[in-house]
């Protein structure tokens, strides 16, 4: 196969298995693409065994058999010598010799035979299809609710004789005009939108916008639960012309049905399954409020404030909190309409700005009324979310009442323990009553503290625009608990986002001036307010230069314009937030000059940026500016200014950094990779990035099998694109984890033995080892040695064959090793067939491993002549059997013995599967066809079958 063509994994299990081949030479191998990458952290060169010289370690000279002690896998260690694997008695020394595998002739053997199809009528994979016969389903109708009704119905109620028509306030409102009084109504409702809009301005942000982006942005997969409020549907039906006795009787009904507590708590509802049911609410709520059932309506808003009361999924109680509020403002816009219309009539509608003289006794009396129904809700939560949603309702009964309310609820709000709970029915209180906070803010003495959260919230548009009435507060505040120069900071931070009048401006930056110039330390200051003046000359610049494109002409004096402005601020979070920087930056639209303004800002960014960041201003406007430099390397671009690029954009990616967060440092890495393809440099920094990252992440992680897998896949990656020094470093800590891994582990809740999961690990490793390049400093096969000498010292189970199973999988991966041309390869890593060429001391070095692996194996057959493991030592004879037919060189005299004695072995006290052996007999005459392995038919005659008897 060649070098270049493909990687070859061994698959088992969703796994990988080890180069191991049974009694027949059908290796089932799975080719996979090898990912191939420009660059290679280092090659080794062609190494000539035996020679000495700088750079190379003279290989240890293996013992050729075992003779009173184990086999040492390397000739010394600082941990002393090794005691493990004693052996008694002597043992014949027998050579090891490989097969020479044409692995070509091999796979086209194995390769099943092309046979055309003929498509008929049938195929088995053809679609089946099926006609489905639909069933028309019949439910009964009916019900005891129904039936209960009719019933309850035909009873006579005592209270029906006495209010058998309609009640006074019915007859007024019957002798009003609707239509005149459906205007006047919508026309006060404009009226008291535009009131609202005006006390905050056209440029403060509508709750609406804000609403949805905390819907988007707070999520959860997590499970969900809700109560709802199953209210009787009897009430819904009513007519207009409803006799008044039909309605206190549904009412009653309704208040039964509420008492006796019909509620139903909905489990395991998505996120979506729970935003659609609290919309069903607050349709319900209308509709309940439109069919005149205030109870209802009122038990609804009640159910929907509990509902806040559960921080149990917390990611997404913001989002929680935006829909149970919509239904609360949808209850207090109801009520607060159904008063105003009490006060309008035919003759009178109230005035744009009433007072509560203007108020009529009947709305009084019905927003009382509210206010009592209110304060007897026994729950904390649902008591002040439900009196906080009609609060504007107080000016229908005083001047004072809201601001008499509101320090009341801000106390009731301390009742609540859960401080989340607690932070945002505050929020609900700022934002049920923002006219009512700011007015309080002035009148307090000292307010500083609000007024910088006030600063830091809101759109920067909106206190630019009052930006000398926030001065003017700041000039009264107390300088004790909250220092002036503070606030003055926030204040410009906006001014930096959006320009305040044009009038005020030269005012304002007087009035920040004297406080700057107070200070013993004001770098910090005047960083943010010269953003001020800067954001107003990038503006002006760009306003004059933009009409007829006079920017072209003055290329040389822009460019001194951004170096200026550069070197003035070393803060490039400050920097990128100027709301004109960027648009100045687009007006050098020829390339050569944009990319020399994009060098000067990356050269500064490495020199002055001392921290690691993550700050979403920085990266998104750095990765703006290095794609800019990326986009303009083409064919013509010289050696020398792709690796100027590389370097300054390598800078911003080592600078990058998101913690503990891998998902997003990941994520940055795959849209850099997508982004600057172009240059090779990069590309090998993003993969350091990547490799490095997974080193020191990796022993993080707490299951042992987890890691010791991850440090291999991470090793196969690195060698898939050349950073062999890398893949070095996960291999030898993945070699150093070995001896941790405990005798029993946890599996589904299960303790189970250990060493079996060791094995199927280490049968993968063996695959990866056969294509990793020695190092040339380390001596050869170098990771193999260091490999076996952990699994010597391991302790196994007493009675576990295991460590000779592993022993067999070596003894494959060595006879892998000996071949001229490697099984598989990846593309641009030299692995040991081209490095060593095939040298005899190298080959000799490889038989030596060979047969000390053998000696360790043949001792332990040897010490299962025991009656309790005769079927262990058969079943284990047959699998070295196997294993020196696949991969030994039967010509040789000592080795076609020990597969003669080993055929003895696994049939002696009759304890081999005899089918398995014929089988296995039957392979050996088949492929002693073959020209290259006449010798097996020799063999076949010395292999005779035995009976059980």
């Amino acid at each position: 196969m060649a070098p270049a063509e493909v990687v070859t994994w061994a698959v088992r299990s969703g796994g990988q298995l080890p180069l191991t081949s049974m009694a027949s030479a059908e290796n089932e191998v799975c080719a996979v693409r090898s990912v191939a990458c420009p660059s290679q952290t280092w090659r080794p060169q062609k190494v000539q065994c035996g020679l000495s010289g700088a750079g190379q370690v003279p290989f240890t000279n293996m013992a050729a058999g075992v003779e009173g002690r184990g086999g040492v896998w390397m000739g010394s260690r600082a941990d002393g010598p090794r005691t493990s694997g004693h052996v008694t008695g002597k043992m014949a020394v027998f050579p090891w010799h490989s097969r020479n595998r044409n692995y070509k002739a091999e796979f086209a053997s194995c390769r099943l035979e092309a046979v055309p199809l003929e498509f008929g009528d049938y195929h088995p994979l053809k679609p089946i299809t099926v006609t489905e016969s639909k069933t028309k389903k019949v439910n009964r109708k009916g019900s005891t609710s129904s039936t209960s009704s009719s019933s309850s119905s035909s009873m006579v109620d005592p209270l029906s004789s006495v209010l058998d028509g309609t009640d006074p306030l019915s007859m007024f409102a019957a002798t009003a005009d609707p239509v005149a009084l459906a205007a006047a109504t919508d026309s006060s409702r404009r009226k008291r939108d535009r009131d609202d809009n005006s006390v905050v301005g056209s440029d403060f942000e509508p709750w609406a916008n804000k609403r949805g982006e905390i819907l988007a942005r707070y999520t959860t997969t997590e499970k969900l639960s809700i109560n709802l409020f199953m209210g009787s549907e009897k009430g819904k039906a009513g007519t207009a012309t409803l006799a008044m006795s039909e309605k206190v009787r549904t009412r009653l009904e309704e208040l039964d049905d509420f008492e006796e507590g019909s509620q139903k708590e909905l489990l395991n509802l998505t996120q979506q399954d729970y935003v659609n049911r609290i919309e069903e609410l607050n349709q319900s709520l209308k509709d309940a409020w439109a069919s005149d059932q205030k109870v209802k309506a009122l038990k609804i808003v009640i159910q929907c404030s509990k509902l806040l009361s559960d921080t149990s999924v917390i990611q997404f109680y913001p989002s929680k909190f935006v829909l149970i509020t919509d239904i609360l403002d949808t209850f207090g816009k109801l009520v607060y309409e159904r008063i105003f219309s009490m006060c309008v009539d035919n003759r009178s509608v109230l005035p744009d700005h009433f007072s509560p003289e203007n108020a009529n006794d009947t709305a009084k009396e019905t927003c009382l009324n509210w206010f009592f129904k209110i304060a007897s809700i026994r729950e904390l939560i649902p008591r002040f979310y439900v009196e906080a949603s009609i609060l504007k309702c107080n000016k229908f009964l005083s001047k004072t009442g809201i601001s008499e309310c509101l320090p009341r609820l801000t106390c009731m709000i301390r009742g609540i323990g859960d401080p989340l709970v607690s932070v945002y029915a505050r929020a609900y209180l700022c934002r049920a009553l923002l006219t009512e906070m700011m007015e309080r803010c002035k009148k307090l003495g000292n307010n500083a503290l609000l007024l910088n959260s006030v600063m830091s919230a809101f759109r920067a548009e909106f206190i630019a625009t009052r930006s000398m009435d926030f001065i003017g507060m700041i000039k009264e505040c107390d300088e004790s608990g909250f220092p002036k120069h503070l606030l003055f900071r926030s204040l410009g931070l906006n001014l930096a986002l959006a320009d305040p009048p044009e009038s005020d401006r030269l005012q304002i930056l007087n009035e920040a001036w004297k406080v700057i110039t107070k200070l013993k330390n004001p770098q910090c200051l005047m960083q943010v307010w010269f953003l001020f003046p800067v954001n107003t000359v990038l503006a002006d610049v760009i306003k004059h230069m933009t009409p007829d494109r006079a920017f072209e002409d003055s290329y040389p004096q822009l460019q001194l314009i951004i170096k200026k402005v550069i070197a003035h601020f070393h803060d490039f979070s400050v920097l990128f937030s100027v709301e004109k920087f960027l648009p100045f930056l687009d007006m050098f639209q020829k390339e050569s000059v944009r990319v020399e303004v994009c060098k000067c800002i990356m050269d500064a960014f490495i020199k002055h940026q001392q921290e690691p960041t993550k700050d979403p201003v920085i990266l998104n406007a750095l990765l703006h500016v290095c794609k800019t430099m990326h986009d303009s390397v083409n064919a013509l671009t010289l050696e020398d200014e792709k690796r100027m690029l590389s370097y300054l954009i390598n800078g911003f990616i080592k600078m990058v950094s998101f913690g503990r967060d891998f998902e997003q440092q990941l994520s940055f890495y795959v849209e850099s990779r997508s982004m600057f393809c172009n240059l090779e440099p990069v590309l090998v920094q993003l993969i350091h990035a990547c490799v490095a990252y997974c080193f020191i992440t990796i022993p993080s992680l707490a299951g042992i099998f987890t890691r010791l897998n991850l440090y291999l896949h991470s090793g196969q990656v690195a060698l898939a694109n050349q950073c062999l020094s890398q893949a070095d470093a996960f291999f030898k800590a993945a070699i150093s984890l070995i001896p941790e891994v405990p005798k029993m582990i946890n599996i589904d809740g299960k303790m189970r033995p250990s060493e079996s999961f060791l094995l199927e690990f280490l049968c993968n490793f063996f695959s990866t080892l056969l294509i990793v390049p020695d190092h040339p400093e380390h001596g050869v096969l170098f990771l193999v040695r260091e490999l076996l000498n952990v699994i010597q010292d391991y302790t196994w189970e007493d009675n576990s064959d295991e460590k000779i199973r592993i022993y067999t999988c070596v003894l494959h991966l060595l006879s892998a090793m000996s071949q001229e041309t490697y099984l598989y390869h990846i593309d641009k890593v030299d692995s040991n067939d081209s490095l060593y060429g095939g040298d005899s001391k190298f080959l000799a070095e490889n038989n030596k491993l060979c047969e000390t692996v053998m000696a360790q194996i043949l001792e332990h057959l040897k010490t299962l002549a025991k009656d309790e493991a005769l079927k262990r030592q058969s079943s284990l004879g047959l699998s070295f059997f196997n294993s020196i037919l696949a991969h030994g060189d039967l010509r040789n005299n000592k080795l076609n013995q020990l597969s003669v004695n080993l055929w003895h072995l696994a049939q002696r006290h009759g304890c081999a599967d005899t089918r398995t052996m014929v089988k296995t007999l039957e392979y050996i005459k088949q492929q002693s066809k073959q020209p290259d392995m006449t010798h097996l038919t020799e063999l076949a005659l010395r292999l005779p079958l035995q009976t059980r008897t």
